[in-house]
This record gives C-alpha cells, structure tokens and sequence, in this order.
C-alpha cells in the first residue's frame, strides 16, 4: 500500500452493559463492556472496556476506553485495537480515537491511524484514515 492514508467509511451499532459504578464524591465512575457491530469499509466486531466520569455540571464529562475490532477492513482480515478519549466540557465535546501502534494482526498487520465518530440521528457512524506498514521492509 503507498504511503497516503485511505478513508474507510461506515455505520456501526454499539451496547453498553454497565460492570461497576463507584459514586464517591459524587462523581460517579462508571465501567462499562462495549459491544459494537460494524458495517461498510469495516464488516466484524468491536469489544473493548469504558471508564467514564459524571460531573454534577451538565454536559461535562470524560471516558477512555480500549476495543478490539475483529473482521475485515476494505476486505482485509485481521484485527487491531483502538484507544478511545473523550472529554465535554459543559457540552463542548473533543474525542480522540487511535489505533493502537502494533496492535494489527493478519491482513492488517502494519496499521496505523485514526477514527473520529459522528452520531446523528441515533445512528453512529464512523471515518477511520489509516495506511499499512509493510513490516518486513518498513515502508508504507
């Protein structure tokens, strides 16, 4: 693959289940399980763990999270991990989403980049730019 970042587009479902909320303070910090169905560039699964802060002042809050996507990318099969980090402050969001340097198996071993998410609607979708390292040379 050249070394210039290539847009995969798609929709994608997402379960929380809570596993633990500790309120002390009042500021309740939550775990939660993701569970997430992906479709269009990426066709598989996400799975990864949330921890999220609540402040009393609406609209701010902060989460990080971990997900292995499991399934294909533009047809290539493999995996990789994202890291998430979110953070509003008093409605203004900011979200970085990265994959996980390394973190690529199979058909996605080399993969470097980013995701950024849109809800509108109820529905979530995604925009991920990404390039692929070859690793036995180090080029893209």
């Amino acid at each position: 693959m050249s070394d210039r970042s290539v847009i995969a587009r798609g929709e994608f479902d997402v379960k929380m289940t809570p596993e633990a909320v500790d309120a002390a303070d009042g500021i309740p910090v939550s775990r939660l399980a993701l569970d997430k169905q992906y479709r269009g560039a990426l066709e598989g699964t996400g799975r990864g763990v949330m921890v999220s802060a609540t402040t009393p002042v609406k609209g701010s809050a902060g989460y990080v999270a971990i997900e292995r996507f499991t399934g294909t990318l533009h047809g290539r099969q493999g995996s990789f991990v994202m890291q998430h980090a979110g953070m509003m402050t008093r409605g203004a969001q900011q979200l970085t989403i990265t994959i996980v340097p390394d973190s690529g198996t199979g058909a996605l071993t080399g993969i470097k980049g980013s995701c950024g998410i849109t809800i509108a609607d109820g529905k979530h979708s995604y925009e991920i730019r990404y390039s692929l390292t070859d690793t036995s040379t180090g080029t893209s």
